[in-house]
């Protein structure tokens, strides 16, 4: 290692670690045989025509196909494939095309089941953008087909494939930060969600999130991103939420709300509290777990450790022999650095990873079915101004 990538050599833990991947023993991408797999993308919007650019990079992964029910929606994916790809209109015809092995499926939170649903009666792979599934029987039904299905199911919850998020989470389960007290996540904004509309007659189509009968709102296309990495971290789902939200900023006819507050209690005490902001984007994007050694704060690419007590304090001279002084962010406390891809691109590689060996993905079913639920839950506690507890007949 070279002498600026050194371990900390102290009682500030093992968790204060400046190395790369290699060094932690983290999971390398290994180039699998020489396996083209081709997918076509179901939903070319922002997200969808997003990965296509990711996927191009990729050895030995082509999109073949788009689809789209907005022709300048699917021109936008048939440019960024830059290559022989057909476009499609209707999904169902993108799914009878003779070179296809799989599917991304990128279209409005109310379709996900339906269309993963017929992805799998035609024999092909699936990855499932987050969240899983909108509603209690879509994703009943969707765990029950992938259950009897040979193919692999991937959901879209990017952060699970993060070599650095893995990192933290084995660290934190090694006991780095001592017994979990509390998680703290925020992903706040300042905009009204909107996209421009060409034609009026348009609007419920482009700016699906802003209705309750295609969206789950802030809660399934932000939240759902930390509720994966809670129910993660902690190895549990949560026994109940509360919560409250409104429409009390942008006053535009939206009926999903414009701002959230949630708290998930889990079965072994801790709490969960997220917070979706559209007025105001101070700290945007960030993930507090609490321990009684510590926290660990994270936001999109990066982690920091920041140990309880006096040893926060403690900034001179941590390894004698080398004569090292440790990093200190101030107001975060110790960089976690670790070498890792940007976690779409990483995601998308564990894909086609899945598919070449035919192993089970990282975000899989399960933990897809899981955040879904949660998001649901949300949902329900906040229309319904109740407490809302876990379906114990549902079979995930």
């Amino acid at each position: 290692m070279k002498r600026r990538e050194f371990v900390v050599k102290s009682s500030l833990a093992s968790a204060a670690v400046a190395t790369s991947a290699t060094a932690m023993g983290q999971i390398i991408q290994k180039e699998s045989a020489n396996e083209t797999l081709n997918i076509g993308v179901i939903g070319t919007g922002d997200r969808g025509s997003g990965l296509i650019p990711l996927i191009n990079q990729i050895s030995n992964f082509n999109v073949i196909a788009c689809c789209d029910v907005l022709p300048f929606r699917l021109e936008q994916g048939l440019k960024k494939a830059e290559g022989k790809t057909k476009g499609f209109k209707d999904y169902r015809k993108l799914l009878e095309h003779p070179d296809l092995d799989a599917v991304l499926v990128a279209t409005p939170f109310n379709t996900h089941s339906k269309i993963a649903l017929d992805a799998l009666d035609a024999g092909l792979h699936v990855y499932c953008e987050k969240t899983l599934a909108k509603g209690f029987d879509g994703i009943q039904n969707l765990v029950n087909k992938v259950k009897t299905s040979d193919k692999i199911f991937q959901t879209g919850h990017q952060y699970h494939s993060s070599r650095l998020y893995t990192y933290v989470v084995d660290m934190i389960k090694k006991g780095e930060i001592g017994k979990i007290a509390a998680i703290e996540c925020q992903w706040n904004r300042n905009g009204n969600w909107r996209r421009p509309v060409p034609d009026p007659k348009l609007e419920r189509l482009i700016n699906w999130r802003m209705y309750r009968e295609f969206s789950g709102g802030l809660v399934a296309e932000l939240c759902s991103h930390q509720i994966d990495f809670s129910n993660w971290v902690l190895g549990e789902t949560p026994e109940k939420v509360m919560g409250v939200g409104g429409i009390d900023y942008w006053k535009d006819g939206r009926e999903t709300y414009d701002n959230i507050h949630l708290l998930y209690s889990y079965p072994s005490g801790v709490r969960a509290k997220f917070t979706c902001l559209t007025s105001n984007a101070m700290n945007d994007y960030k993930i507090k777990v609490m321990g009684d050694q510590g926290t660990v704060i994270m936001d999109y690419a990066k982690a920091w450790y920041y140990p309880e007590g006096k040893k926060n304090k403690e900034m001179g001279e941590v390894d004698g022999v080398a004569g090292a002084t440790l990093k200190w962010d101030e107001g975060k406390g110790y960089p976690i650095e670790v070498d890792h891809e940007d976690p779409s691109k990483q995601a998308l590689m564990d894909f086609r990873e899945s598919v070449a060996n035919n192993t089970e993905p990282i975000s899989n079913i399960a933990t897809g079915a899981n955040a879904a639920v949660c998001v649901q839950m949300g949902l329900d506690a906040m229309h319904n101004e109740k407490i809302v507890h876990w379906k114990s007949d549902l079979n995930l």
